[in-house]
């Protein structure tokens, strides 16, 4: 495994607790405590973009034609295990668990995610 922590895991070892769309709480940094939705999830970095949150500024030089100089507001990537995600169910911050239920018409065994604090399971957000 990896030790230098800007090197990236393999593809087949990169697995968040949190997935794009989820509702997440914020637990460390400036902005503890807030809630907001995750926009991109960066598994094989364990590092997810929440909108709205760790924003930063940044100076941008005018490049081509057309293109303005200024200072842009951009959000930075926080750590995986500093947000955590909230139940769909009950809108209580709390740690997944792992269910492994029959689902489709095939009825093969696939794994959904599932509330440790009600054991709801937790809404699943369509992909863009």
């Amino acid at each position: 495994m990896s030790t230098n922590q800007n090197e990236r895991k393999p593809l087949h070892l990169a697995k968040l607790h949190v997935h794009k769309g989820d509702t997440v709480l914020v637990l460390t940094g400036k902005d503890r405590g807030k809630r907001a939705t995750v926009a991109r999830a960066m598994p094989r970095e364990n590092k997810v973009i929440v909108e709205g949150i760790n924003i930063a500024k940044k100076h941008v030089k005018a490049g081509r034609r057309g293109m303005q100089a200024g200072i842009i507001e951009k959000p930075m990537p926080l750590h995986a295990s500093n947000v955590m995600v909230v139940c769909t169910e009950c809108g209580k911050p709390t740690r997944i668990g792992h269910e492994h239920v029959p689902m489709g018409a095939d009825q093969k065994e696939r794994v959904r995610r599932v509330c440790k604090q009600c054991g709801q399971p937790i809404q699943e957000h369509t992909r863009d």
